[in-house]
């Protein structure tokens, strides 16, 4: 009873993912209804021939008739032909089934991927998202090119060979019943087993993706402490891990397999025995005994591929099953149905009684308000988890607040388009991503259409004109993954200029300079001077020194507004920014000794 439970709840779960699998195949319907219609003219040519044999056996042969012969032969001929050509279209309407969903999955995937955010990457790991593109899409697009396919072929094969198997002949035919049962004696069994292998199997493949970007990505400092033997080993116990699961699906698969052959061999036995009575009590002739020995086999090796099929797509299931539950997910942040787009930017931000937490237990801002007029320059500081780069991430939409709202220009953000709020915004972070191209289509990421007038204005703009001349290949220098051939001031220059191209109204600074040296850090502040010009600007500082002439400080203490005004005015009050500040000079001087 426990047993058929939780079997029902397995199909009760799995039911779904098939489902929700096979809708990839919607848009291809009518190549789907072709295909299964050249199936059967194939499935029905190739069937035909031993119903050919059995006429042959049993009149051609004993009348001798040369001429009926001929006429046998070229029917025989003419299935061949057609059996070919079905044969062929049916491969070629399969092959576009195939690719065309496959495509679509990883599309589909790829883009929900995407429309999930920035929440969903702050939660889960790089090589996860990976894995699960690598695997679980292999997975769901191996449905298309291998299981669907075979499924339909093999069982449309099945029905018209069982088909004729009674037409030819119903007490052998009764046969196939016992043999059938005798297949599930073992194969229920074999194919739980197989299931849980499957999912264990799936498991073991992600934990080593993942074990394998992290190993790539830590290469530097798996070097610099000298760890290259505890990672190999953490990739050994993966792989192991892997392999263990790999032996045991393959067992249970070559268990399945020896099953199915003892049981259509079993069967065969006892057809020749009772086919032989049967021919000698003279209910049946020796054609149709042949034939529907030839018939016997193919059903029952098509029949057993068909139920291993399902086995099959059950133990797949499991692996879609991960992607299943991906595809539910609904992202944190979407957009309005009937958006509005911000035409004339001036540039101005308001916070209203906005809340926001991570997690409900720990709220990072509380009734935070802040009003920042056009063009302003505004900082924000205060000790780390606060909630300032929060603020930064609210304002673009990675998060929505649990309550108040925040306004542009006095329209709502969550009432505005994705695109407008992205082209309005304009972010440089601590840490600028740098792609593996060129400086140049680096710089032209902030505005693909840029002409290279604008990408080396923007550059100019940035103070990187001139060490990117300087580099082997100026303009065209490839550099590397991830920035790694150029300086920390160097990347954060060039995150300037691809910003500076996009031409935001608003510009967001995320402790845009806190990990650059004196020099670095100097040349970065002066593109800043630049960019500033007639835009609305906040900038989260760690460095007080560079936020001296600020229109305004904002000190932000447990997720509220706590001091407001100048540099001057705040270190006067001699307050939470006095403090601060007094605590960055003793840093500095314990430092200098």
């Amino acid at each position: 009873m426990h047993t058929m439970q939780s079997e029902s709840k397995e199909k009760i779960k799995l039911w779904p993912v098939y489902v929700w699998s096979l809708q990839f195949a919607k848009p291809y319907i009518g190549i789907l209804l072709l295909l299964i219609l050249t199936n059967v003219i194939y499935s029905s040519s190739e069937l035909v021939i031993p119903k050919f044999i059995q006429h042959f056996i049993d009149v051609i042969l004993p009348s001798k008739n040369t001429e009926l012969f001929y006429y046998l032969i070229a029917g025989l001929a003419g299935l061949i032909v057609l059996g070919i050509a079905a044969s062929m279209v049916r491969n070629l309407l399969q092959r576009h089934l195939q690719e065309k969903a496959a495509r679509d999955v990883q599309y589909s995937i790829f883009q929900h991927l995407r429309k999930l955010g920035f929440a969903y990457y702050e939660q889960n790991s790089v090589g996860q998202s990976l894995s699960l593109l690598n695997t679980e899409v292999g997975s769901l697009q191996a449905l298309y090119r291998d299981h669907v396919p075979w499924l339909i072929n093999n069982s449309i094969f099945s029905i018209i060979s069982l088909a004729m198997m009674v037409s030819t002949s119903w007490r052998l035919s009764l046969i196939v019943v016992p043999c059938f049962l005798l297949y599930y004696i073992f194969g229920p069994m074999l194919e739980r087993r197989a299931s849980i292998t499957g999912r264990t199997l799936s498991g073991n493949r992600i934990l080593e993706n993942k074990q394998v970007y992290e190993s790539v990505s830590a290469i530097t400092e798996l070097r610099v402490f000298a760890a290259e033997k505890w990672d190999l080993n953490r990739y050994m116990t993966r792989v192991t891990n892997q392999n263990a699961s790999l032996i045991k699906t393959f067992w249970y698969a070559y268990m399945r397999g020896t099953n199915r052959r003892i049981t259509y061999y079993v069967g065969g036995i006892a057809i020749f025995i009772y086919g032989y009575y049967l021919v000698q009590g003279n209910e049946i002739t020796v054609g149709q005994l042949v034939s529907f020995i030839l018939l016997y086999f193919i059903a029952m090796h098509r029949l057993t591929i068909v139920v291993t099929g399902i086995t099959e797509q059950k133990v797949l299931m499991h692996q879609i099953d991960r992607l299943f539950q991906f595809a539910q997910l609904k992202p944190q942040v979407s957009e309005v149905k009937h958006p509005q787009q911000l035409t004339e930017v001036r540039g101005e931000v308001r916070f209203e009684q906005v809340t926001f937490a991570y997690h409900p237990s720990k709220p990072i801002l509380s009734n935070f308000d802040l009003h920042i007029t056009p063009g302003q320059r505004v900082a924000l500081v205060g000790t780390s988890g606060n909630g300032k780069s929060t603020v930064l991430k609210l304002l673009g939409r990675f998060y929505d607040p649990q309550a108040g709202r925040i306004y542009i220009d006095g329209i709502p953000i969550e009432e505005l388009s994705f695109s407008s709020l992205r082209h309005t915004l304009g972010y440089v972070f601590q840490e600028s991503y740098m792609f593996g191209s060129t400086v140049r289509e680096n710089i032209k990421f902030g505005n693909p259409k840029a002409s290279e007038e604008e990408v080396e204005a923007a550059a100019k703009a940035a103070y990187a004109h001139d060490f990117i001349m300087n580099l082997p290949d100026g303009y065209d220098t490839i550099v590397g993954e991830r920035g790694v051939k150029l300086s920390g001031g160097q990347k954060q220059r060039i995150a300037i200029a691809r910003m500076l191209i996009h031409n935001p109204s608003i510009i967001v600074l995320d402790e845009a300079t806190s990990a650059l040296d004196n020099g670095s850090e100097i040349a970065v502040q002066k593109a800043f001077q630049h960019a500033f010009q007639g835009k609305t600007v906040i900038a989260v500082a760690h460095r007080l020194s560079t936020i001296e002439d600020f229109d305004q400080i904002v000190v932000i203490e447990g997720g509220q507004v706590v001091e407001a005004g100048t540099y001057d005015e705040l270190l006067a009050a001699r307050g939470a920014f006095y403090q601060i500040k007094v605590g960055q000079n003793e840093e500095q001087e314990a430092g200098d000794e």
